[in-house]
């Protein structure tokens, strides 16, 4: 969640994970608030906070309840600078400095900040070289995607672009490859070779990946499914399309 005090923008990260991670990070917090009576593992963070010098207030549950409505805050909220996003040509200076082929994700239209939550810390995990977006239909970097990513979004570079298929365009110049998840896909994630550059394009929870951006892919891949249900849920979709690609890279016979 994003607020403006003074005329200065600020996010609020709520959870104790979540801020361990702004905290390890280094991202600049202005304000730590603690609900009375936390827990002990709530007040270390309090103390790791003082120790940097950062500001502690104790407060009822309910000034946090009010700071960070409908997300599970666990009793510490932190007042942090906006978080920054990447410019697209940012990340690919990034992965092109990093010695190891291209890995990106590319986001068309995932709306629930609990799905975006849930793919950046897979995608945190797995090793992208970055994770891009679109600015409009899409969720942003709020407190309940900080929180369901478990502080992942302190660690992963996202970036925010205009127009995907304008993205996906700069990603082709740079000889990166677009794999589209697909119900329709006319090959498995599993016959691909994904130890090339690459990028994989996860769509809407309910629409799938636009026509256009479907137009724009190299290849159109879709999850073998074995039960009555049509479809699995975006972020578990997403895990299982990363993990294919780190499974090739890291651990194949020809890795």
């Amino acid at each position: 969640m994003t607020a403006s005090e003074g005329g200065l923008e600020h996010d609020y990260i709520a959870g104790r994970r979540a801020v361990a991670e702004a905290l390890r990070a280094g991202r600049p917090i202005h304000k730590l608030f603690v609900a009375a009576g936390a827990r002990d593992n709530i007040r270390e963070l309090s103390e790791e906070a003082r120790r940097l010098g950062i500001p502690v207030q104790i407060v009822d549950r309910r000034k946090l309840d009010d700071l960070v409505p409908d997300v599970s805050h666990q009793g510490v909220v932190a007042q942090a600078a906006s978080g920054r996003y990447w410019e697209l040509d940012e990340l690919l200076g990034g992965a092109a400095s990093d010695g190891q082929p291209p890995f990106f994700v590319l986001l068309d239209g995932i709306e629930d900040p609990r799905n975006l939550g849930a793919i950046l810390r897979t995608a945190e995990c797995a090793g992208v070289h970055g994770v891009i977006v679109p600015k409009r239909r899409s969720a942003g970097l709020t407190a309940a995607v900080a929180k369901t990513s478990a502080g992942a979004v302190e660690h992963v570079r996202v970036a925010r672009v205009s127009n995907v298929v304008q993205a996906i365009r700069r990603l082709r110049e740079r000889g990166i490859w677009v794999v589209g998840a697909d119900l329709s896909g006319d090959r498995y994630i599993y016959d691909v070779d994904l130890t090339i550059p690459v990028a994989i394009v996860v769509g809407n929870e309910n629409a799938g990946i636009g026509r256009l951006v479907r137009e724009s892919c190299d290849w159109l891949v879709r999850i073998p499914l074995f039960g009555s249900v049509a479809s699995l849920n975006a972020s578990v979709a997403a895990g299982v399309l990363l993990y294919e690609v780190v499974r090739q890279r890291r651990f194949s016979k020809n890795a």
